[in-house]
């Protein structure tokens, strides 16, 4: 009896077990069909975000070899033709003349058309002419940005998504052909292709053919693991009809063409027509030709396998049997035929990557993924216009390889395997605050800490500039205290201070007695600088510093005008910027603009340079540092086969710790740094060790002649005067020229008449009676006791 009121009650039970079954499966389709509307509703919206550097700017009266022209366009993946350029990303060149077919590209200003743009060179080699679409004469032109970097997020895939009526039919012809001739026949599953599949596999004893159709494969892509497993293998046949009930044929194939993996370019996956056909053709999507289509169509089986890089004729085996496919269906004429079965692979010279501006984009993600968050940053689909200039870091990099290969040459010490050597090296265009070049150190596959930003250093004498311009600028519209020829003490000096005695030395331990304040700058005189700061107060000085746009803590110590803080690379080539750019700060910045997948500016730059110091001012110290590079410690750079227009400062620490060189013309600002990360000494001054990386750099950058000069703002006057301002014109009146902001210069009494030769020669015996031989007085005497102002 019990046995029967069991099977009753199970009879009973199935049916509602059966409805529960039913009701838990068409829930979990329908959560499953949620999640394939998801999928394909967030394939145009989720993509990676680019990373751009700057255009290459080509103008009238430049020399193809000074901008790099070629290298640019190897960079960014044009091919050298031997005639006339045919298509876009192909180039020519010829004795006096280059002919470009540029791609068209975007920029944060707009659209950039492509198109022939044709350089005609005079007999020196300058650019003469440039003519762009139908001839018309241009001023200058744009060739496309290197792209820098995909950020990819986590998932490291290179995505681009196409609209399916925008990719040319050619492509989804050998794509159906090579992977699913019955597509817009089948549900999802093809059992006749599965039957073929199985009995070719069978055959062969192994696995040669998959029955897979495009759906299923879409499947995988989007939903599933990778592993081949019978599990996964089930839940792709029972997702493939479920994606054609719920999606149309086109918007199936556009989804595939979309996320298809294509191969790899280094660690990043190329998922989709788009990504692909900008890796092996340099070109979009969007222009393949019928050769170029078939190619892909026939690396989809195994993009690894038929690499057309690494395998070029397993490659080419694959795009003609796509094509015979081709021709069997009807779908190709036989003329159409043998030309593409006679084409070349047609593949894009690789783009050139900057290894060197990994730090750049390091700090650059930092600051975006502060905004953004990581993950949004690899899915937003941005395009990152940044200020890198690719042909300066070129030139940073090589100039910082060479200059440590030549220390370490010249002094085998500096050789040290353990912790080696390092430099670092960064770029500004003062006008605009904007970060052309960075190099954070010697090799970022070693060492991804970043010493031109992150490192804190004390800057030593290019610190010097900074109390110069204190005791030169006017403060609340009082005449400056000091000019660039007034005098300073240069003889012992002890410093008494909460610390304690303090005696700053000159770097060659003797005095000169008086010297005047553009000397001791020239010079480097530490002695002089201390008491001059001795003299204006290190409150003001720090305040100069701070209108300078330095942030750093600075301590009221005596020894800060000898530049004992600790600061970056960048901060100080900054605060040189607001020199160059004749008293106005703008902002520092490495990011010009960022446009979203839909061409919307969400982030742009906007130079607004705020006036730090009048011209006149920041005037009166460039003329000192280029005095500097004349006749001073930055003469070398003479020797090293600069002669254009410069102004620059040597620095060097305590124990040769770090050694420094920061100079600049009107438009370029750059800032050299050398030194072990810890400590250890260079046994040379920055004059040996930073400024031949400088001296390199910068004549490749502007070649050896320069760029213009700096130009002399209003508000300065140039007067004569005797070497310490202060004697009355005559007979000992030297006459040296000297500038001044109007108004500041020495009375007229102190002015002089330029003296003929034989009243100089009489004026020298005078002077060296009534002041004595300053030789003599090196080192002399016990010194100057005072008590440091702060």
């Amino acid at each position: 009896m019990n046995r029967i009121l069991a099977l009753l009650a199970a009879a009973a039970a199935t049916p509602l077990l059966a409805l529960g079954l039913w009701v838990g499966g068409a829930l979990q389709l329908e959560r499953l069909g949620g999640e394939i509307d998801a999928r394909f509703e967030a394939r145009f919206r989720e993509q990676p975000s680019r990373v751009w550097s700057r255009p290459l700017r080509v103008v009238r009266g430049d020399r193809p070899e000074r901008i790099d022209l070629a290298g640019h366009l190897a960079r960014t993946g044009y091919r050298e033709v031997s005639g006339a350029p045919a298509r876009p990303g192909e180039y020519w060149r010829g004795e006096r003349e280059w002919r470009i077919e540029r791609r068209a590209f975007a920029t944060p200003d707009g659209e950039q058309p492509g198109g022939t743009l044709r350089l005609l060179l005079d007999s020196r080699g300058r650019i003469a002419t440039l003519r762009g679409a139908g001839g018309r004469k241009l001023a200058d032109a744009l060739l496309e940005p290197l792209r820098l970097s995909v950020e990819a997020g986590a998932a490291g895939r290179d995505r681009e998504p196409i609209p399916l009526d925008a990719l040319p039919p050619a492509l989804i012809e050998a794509v159906l052909a090579a992977e699913d001739q019955r597509f817009f026949e089948h549900g999802g599953l093809d059992p006749q292709r599965i039957a073929g599949a199985f009995a070719a596999n069978l055959r062969a004893g192994r696995v040669v053919q998959g029955g897979s159709t495009i759906t299923q494969q879409l499947v995988k892509n989007l939903f599933l693991e990778r592993e081949r497993t019978f599990a996964r293998k089930l839940r792709e046949a029972v997702l493939a009809p479920l994606v054609e009930q719920r999606r149309s044929k086109r918007e199936i194939l556009e989804a595939y063409l979309n996320e298809v993996y294509l191969g790899q370019d280094g660690a990043l996956a190329l998922h989709g027509v788009g990504p692909a056909s900008r890796h092996y053709f340099g070109k979009p999507a969007t222009e393949l030709e019928l050769p170029e289509a078939a190619l892909l169509a026939g690396i989809l089986r195994g993009p690894s396998l038929y690499a057309p890089h690494r395998r070029p004729e397993a490659a080419r085996e694959r795009r003609d049997l796509v094509l015979r496919l081709l021709r069997e269906r009807g779908q190709l004429a036989a003329e159409a035929y043998a030309a593409a079965l006679a084409a070349p692979l047609g593949l894009a010279p690789r783009p050139g990557s900057l290894r060197s501006a990994s730090w750049f984009l390091d700090a650059l993600r930092e600051e975006l993924e502060g905004e953004l968050g990581g993950e949004e940053l690899g899915r937003a689909g941005l395009a990152i216009h940044t200020t890198l200039d690719p042909r300066l870091q070129v030139l940073a990099e090589g100039a910082v390889r060479r200059g440590l290969a030549r220390l370490e040459g010249e002094q085998t010490r500096l050789a040290r395997p353990d912790s080696p050597l390092q430099a670092a090296l960064v770029a500004l265009d003062p006008h605009s605050g904007a970060l052309l070049a960075q190099i954070g150190g010697r090799d970022y596959a070693r060492s991804q800490f970043d010493r031109a930003t992150r490192a804190r250093r004390q800057p030593g004498s290019v610190f010097k500039p900074v109390v110069a311009l204190a005791a030169l600028a006017r403060q609340e519209r009082l005449q400056p205290p000091f000019t660039l020829a007034s005098v300073l003490p240069d003889e012992p000096l002890t410093v008494l201070a909460l610390e304690g005695e303090w005696q700053p030395a000159n770097h060659d331990g003797e005095y000169r007695g008086d010297v005047t304040l553009r000397e001791a700058l020239e010079q480097s005189l530490n002695v002089p600088i201390a008491r001059l700061g001795g003299e204006l107060g290190l409150r003001r000085i720090i305040g100069t510093a701070r209108r300078l746009g330095i942030r750093s803590p600075l301590r009221s110590v005596p020894s800060l005008p000898l530049g004992t803080y600790e600061t970056s690379l960048l901060e100080i080539t900054r605060a040189y910027a607001v020199l160059a750019a004749e008293g106005l700060r703008a902002e520092g910045h490495a990011v010009r603009a960022v446009v979203d997948a839909e061409g919307r500016t969400v982030r742009a730059h906007r130079a607004r340079p705020r006036r730090a110091f009048t011209a006149a001012e920041a005037y009166l110290v460039t003329s000192a540092l280029e005095g500097a590079v004349n006749r001073g410690t930055g003469a070398g750079l003479r020797g090293l086969g600069f002669r254009g227009r410069v102004a620059g400062k040597t620095g060097t620490t305590d124990d040769y710790r770090d050694g420094w060189f920061v100079g600049y013309t009107p438009d370029l600002v750059v800032g050299v740094w050398v030194g072990f990360d810890d400590g250890a000494s260079l046994h040379g001054s920055g004059s040996r060790t930073a400024l031949p990386i400088f001296a390199d750099f910068l004549i490749g950058a502007l070649g050896p002649d320069g760029g213009r000069a700096f130009p002399r703002p209003a508000g300065i006057e140039s007067i004569e005067v005797v070497a310490d301002a202060a004697h009355p014109a005559g007979l000992r009146c030297r006459g040296e020229a000297e500038v001044f902001l109007e108004g500041s210069g020495p009375s007229r009494h102190a002015r002089c008449r330029r003296p003929g030769w034989l009243t100089r020669f009489f004026a020298r015996g005078a002077a060296e009676k009534d002041r004595g031989d300053p030789r003599q007085e090196r080192g002399r005497g016990p010194g100057v006791r005072i008590h440091f102002g702060r």
